[in-house]
């Protein structure tokens, strides 16, 4: 009975984790929010979605992690940078809804990946971005998803995000 009530405990306590207390736990960071590169908004909320504009992977010091994927970066490292970007959202979600723990569902993500002609690992790459919301929201992290390649993307980013997110 003790082992019943313990494991119960211990489900409940990992379940009831914020996404903030899950960050952490993997040792990341939400970042701050840097202004717009060009003429646009980080997020239009209509209903309950947010629309989330693309965004770029910013290392620890507010640099873009930029490079093209079959040439300068390894999927490893293209991995990285996606996650990276996924930061970025959470930061933007963090200041448009003050708490993740509003977020519903994140409904669908487009991942951009900066690639030579003859790369196609794409998707490995964008589950950089994908495996961290799982992991941050859980169920409600898994979503439906596109992964692309791009000739370039914006002062040559490694990857670039966007997604749609269903909130409270």
């Amino acid at each position: 009975m003790k082992k019943t009530l313990l494991f119960a405990f211990l489900s409940f306590t990992a379940y009831a984790q914020t996404p903030e207390q899950k960050l952490a736990e993997l040792g990341l960071k939400i970042p701050e929010i840097s202004k717009p590169i060009a003429a646009y908004t980080h997020a239009v909320r209509t209903g309950n979605l947010i629309f989330l504009s693309g965004k770029g992977p910013k290392n620890e010091n507010g640099e873009y992690i930029i490079g093209k994927l079959g040439k300068d970066l390894s999927i490893e490292e293209g991995k990285q940078a996606a996650q990276r970007a996924a930061l970025e959202h959470l930061a933007v979600l963090k200041a448009e809804l003050g708490d993740l723990s509003k977020v519903k569902r994140i409904v669908k993500v487009l991942g951009m990946v900066n690639s030579t002609d003859d790369f196609t690992s794409h998707p490995q790459v964008i589950n950089g971005y994908s495996e961290l919301m799982q992991a941050v929201f859980a169920s409600k992290g898994v979503h439906a998803r596109s992964a692309v390649g791009h000739n370039s993307l914006p002062l040559g980013m490694a990857v670039e995000v966007e997604a749609i997110i269903e909130v409270e």
